[in-house]
């Protein structure tokens, strides 16, 4: 009888089964048919040709659990090289405590029920790429030392990472995770690339350190994600994010970009001598960016759109702060900002001497003055002035927002055209800091007082006052004494 003609898969890659058309498995020297398809006879003569270490193909093979149960008994839960590429596991697979000495590959595989490889030790490499797990996935206390592959996975429910630790690089690439997923006290000795993953529920790295990179770009997160008190040994990459729900994260001594991001839910970071970059992020949800201890460096806010945005402590004396869409919207407590230049200044140019008062400016008056050099073109002195107009309602430090309102006068002062205008503004510069230089006003008031009583005294000392001449009274001559007559 002519057996059926069997329809081969374009992407298999090796001989498949031919018990049955439908059947993917590879076929199990000696027989022409997959470990599935064997005779209870047969099947027992592969068991025993297996031992502890030995190397095991189960490649498009459907595996119940009782399959695999008594593969790993023979194995004594120590595997060699493992493939398993497109397995169809009907059954929970419990990889539990198994050892894989070899690489170990489960590339296309389908898991209808548990997949748990709690505590497994993958000796060399690890591959799950575009696997598909129905239900549970557990990877908890696992340990990969070579390359750890999860590209474009799909778990149905929960998935446990936990305490697993990854030698080299991990790459969860495009993957979805359909339930609650768990990064907890996770160890990646290499980078973690999760870019353009999709977390439907909430997810969370308490605790997990990534040696290398953390990246997460592009990432979708439809829950809460919880990057809190990790370690990240190079950089933590959320550009291009998605948030629906609140994001948190703690880190300390590494760059977070959130460039281009955009979290609807509230975000809170707590950062420690990190640098954050946030151009172009959309922020529809109050925010709060903070330190505890250390120095929080904001690189760019341009473009950043934020309804709501608190920076408590952050350095913004490199940031421009120009472009930001809605600079009143922003809430600068204890922020440090740039600051005139210090001393006297002697140069060609008209005045050629200059002396600035201490004021805190912000970066962009510093490109335009020339303070600073940045590629591309400074503002001029008009958007200057409405920047600070809006900026000093934004800060909670009087004496900073004392300085905003003296930079908004002296840029409105520059930037106009009107003559007698300009000439007002100079002389209330000059009489008393535009009202806010108090103390000019009292060293002018201590010059006048000064000039004029030198000026009195002077008047004083070159016209002396001439005395009034008084003509003495003739002093009356003493009358004469008639001696007595005398007596004959």
């Amino acid at each position: 009888m002519t057996p059926p003609l069997k329809i081969l898969s374009l992407d298999a890659g090796w001989k498949t089964c031919d018990a049955s058309a439908d059947c993917a498995g590879i076929p199990c020297r000696p027989h022409d048919r997959c470990t599935a398809h064997l005779t209870p006879a047969e099947l027992e003569v592969f068991l025993v040709g297996l031992a502890p270490g030995h190397g095991v193909d189960l490649r498009g093979t459907v595996v119940t659990e009782d399959l695999l149960t008594r593969v790993l008994d023979a194995v004594g839960r120590h595997l060699g090289r493992a493939r398993f590429d497109r397995a169809h596991f009907t059954g929970p697979a419990r990889f539990a405590e198994v050892v894989f000495a070899g690489d170990a590959t489960f590339d296309h595989a389908r898991f209808d029920r548990l997949a748990s490889f709690f505590g497994t030790r993958f000796t060399r490499n690890a591959s799950f790429r575009e696997a598909r797990f129905s239900r549970e996935f557990s990877m908890h206390g696992a340990r990969v030392r070579g390359h750890g592959a999860f590209d474009r996975v799909r778990i149905g429910s929960d998935a446990l990472f936990g305490e697993a630790r990854f030698g080299r690089d991990a790459s969860f690439h495009g993957a979805e995770f359909h339930g609650f997923t768990a990064f907890d006290h996770a160890m990646f000795d290499g980078d973690a690339i999760f870019r353009a993953a999709r977390f439907r529920r909430a997810v969370s790295y308490r605790k997990a350190v990534f040696a290398g990179t953390a990246g997460f770009e592009g990432a979708g997160f439809h829950s809460g994600v919880f990057l809190t008190q990790i370690r990240v040994g190079r950089r933590l990459a959320l550009s291009g994010i998605h948030a629906s729900g609140p994001l948190e994260l703690e880190v300390t001594g590494c760059p977070v970009d959130l460039a281009g991001a955009r979290i609807s839910g509230r975000l809170t970071a707590r950062l420690s001598d990190a640098d954050l970059d946030l151009r172009e992020a959309l922020l529809t949800a109050t925010a709060a960016v903070f330190t505890r201890t250390g120095r929080l460096r904001v690189v760019s806010l341009d473009r950043l759109d934020a309804c709501a945005l608190t920076l408590t402590g952050a350095d913004l004396s490199g940031c421009r702060l120009a472009q930001v869409r809605r600079p009143e919207a922003l809430r600068l407590s204890a922020c440090t900002f740039a600051a005139t230049p210090k001393g006297v200044r002697v140069g060609l140019r008209w005045p050629p001497v200059l002396w600035w008062t201490s004021r805190r400016v912000v970066a962009d008056e510093h490109a335009w003055r020339g303070w600073s050099s940045w590629a591309d073109q400074p503002l001029d002195p008009g958007r200057l002035a409405g920047l600070y107009e809006r900026l000093r309602r934004a800060v909670d430090d009087k004496k900073t927002s004392a300085d905003f309102a003296f930079g908004a006068m002296e840029m409105r002062r520059l930037a106009t055209r009107r003559r007698r205008v300009r000439i007002a503004l100079a002389a209330y510069w000059l009489a008393c800091g535009y009202g806010l230089r108090m103390g000019r006003t009292l060293c002018w008031l201590t010059l006048v007082t000064a000039v004029t009583a030198a000026a009195l005294f002077w008047s004083a000392g070159a016209h002396p006052a001439r005395r009034p001449i008084s003509h003495r009274s003739p002093t009356p001559a003493p009358a004469a004494h008639a001696s007595p007559a005398g007596v004959n």
